[in-house]
């Protein structure tokens, strides 16, 4: 399956720090890859309907880090899937009676187009679960010769039991997996199932519905063992960071775990993540924003309506990833201003070629205000190519290592905007001429916002 063209992205001078990220599973900040090549699943869109704010702030979350990983002079594979045939894709299309291959390319080419919008850098495999369906038998051939399988009427499930860490990804006690597990298209009610949350691997086919030949018969893939199948396929057996909105932490994440734990072998070290992170709840009127409560603010109409995709990229990432939110018209007011305030600005600093002549003029002694919280500028090195603006040459280097600061420190874009805003101020006041390019790039290269 295609992905989307990449956005142009600047080269920066120098290199930022090792990014760090809160992983559920351990409860604590870790490094989020300790090697040379950063290795990331996300969980990607099931294409019955448009991309919302909601899904938008998860996959911009994801787009941070990987900036974070190439600033950080990482190599990064990023994997996301499309569940492009499951339950909520097949009722949509039966609803509408249109054809669920025709429903899913269409979204799917929306999803593609609004990631070009925000300058969403692409994965490196955008994966179908229908073209990984070789790859699923395969894993799902595996755990049937561990004895992990057991049919039901045709359906094949897995056994939790066969997992001696199930439950380690979520940390939750059997309650809270049974409910979670009902809310999150499980069916744990369902007569002679080992284990109430057992999920299914392989649903036989009924009629009406599309259906591929397996080992088990025929029939269609389980969501879970399918983004098990593609992440280790296309990542290696263990790879660095599963992500994910918080919601696919029970059952998603922590069945496909399973599965790979059961499934594959490790080398030193277990199949699968070892790190997970994910994404809060974007809410609308206080309500989470879902396509079954149908209160969807949809990226692509904001952008239809005429508003900067730039300022819609910023009034998501404004907000710290790991904490629900409301999403809101005043925040994309606010945003739009910010952004209108920052390109402001980097006119008026203009290039360090373009104003090194005559900028003593706007000579200013000390440190931009503020700025102490920013140690480290003093070591910047590497930016000669924006060199030429005197004493405001720092000023760059300050606020580049800020954004780069803030960035690895569990995606902090929030502290990031608010070292950008306090250069503005600078910038604007014809404090930090000869400096725009170099922030020009830093916000565009790390923040994914074009000025």
């Amino acid at each position: 399956m295609d992905s989307w063209p990449a956005p142009d992205v600047p080269d920066l001078p120098g290199s930022g720090p090792e990014p760090v990220i809160w992983d559920t599973a351990q409860g604590s900040l870790a490094v989020a890859a300790p090697d040379s090549t950063a290795t990331l699943y996300a969980c990607g869109i099931t294409p019955y309907d448009a991309t919302h704010v909601g899904h938008a702030a998860t996959f911009l979350a994801w787009d941070l880090l990987v900036r974070a990983w190439r600033d950080a002079g990482k190599r990064v594979i990023y994997v996301q899937n499309v569940t492009d045939v499951d339950d909520p894709l097949l009722e949509r299309a039966d609803r509408d009676g249109e054809d669920w291959r025709a429903l899913a390319e269409r979204e799917i080419a929306l999803f593609r187009s609004d990631m070009v919008a925000l300058r969403v850098l692409p994965p490196s495999h955008y994966i179908g679960a229908v073209e990984a369906l070789p790859l699923i038998r395969d894993i799902n051939q595996r755990l049937d010769q561990r004895d992990a399988l057991y049919e039901i009427d045709g359906d094949v499930y897995f056994s939790r039991a066969a997992d001696a860490a199930f439950g380690s990804v979520s940390g939750l006690d059997s309650d809270s997996m049974m409910r979670l597990c009902a809310e999150n298209g499980g069916d744990p009610a369902r007569p002679g199932k080992k284990d109430p949350v057992d999920p299914l691997v392989w649903l036989a086919h009924r009629p009406g519905e599309p259906y591929w030949p397996s080992q088990f018969g025929d029939g269609r893939p389980g969501w879970h063992v399918e983004c098990a199948a593609i992440a280790t396929h296309y990542l290696g057996v263990t790879f660095d960071v599963q992500a994910g909105g918080r919601d696919l932490i029970f059952p998603h994440h922590e069945m496909s775990a399973a599965h790979a734990r059961v499934a594959l072998d490790g080398s030193g070290e277990p199949p699968f993540a070892r790190r997970y992170a994910h994404s809060a709840i974007v809410r609308l009127d206080g309500e989470k924003m879902s396509k079954s409560r149908g209160n969807l603010v949809f990226v692509s109409k904001l952008l239809a309506a005429g508003h900067d995709p730039m300022a819609v990229r910023l009034a998501i990432i404004g907000h710290p990833y790991r904490m629900d939110w409301d999403w809101t018209s005043e925040s994309l007011s606010e945003a739009t201003t910010r952004l209108a305030t920052w390109r402001a600005a980097v006119a008026a600093a203009g290039s360090a070629a373009s104003t090194a002549t005559g900028s003593d003029q706007h000579a200013h002694s000390g440190q931009l205000p503020g700025a102490g919280q920013f140690a480290g500028a003093g070591q910047f090195a590497g930016a000669g190519q924006y060199a030429g603006a005197g004493q405001f040459a720092d000023r760059a280097a300050v606020t580049l290592a800020a954004i780069r600061e803030r960035l690895a420190d569990d995606l902090d874009a929030r502290g990031a905007i608010a070292a950008v805003d306090q250069w503005a101020t600078e910038a604007i006041a014809g404090r930090a001429v000869g400096s725009g390019e170099l922030i020009r790039d830093a916000v565009d290269t790390l923040l994914g916002v074009a000025l």
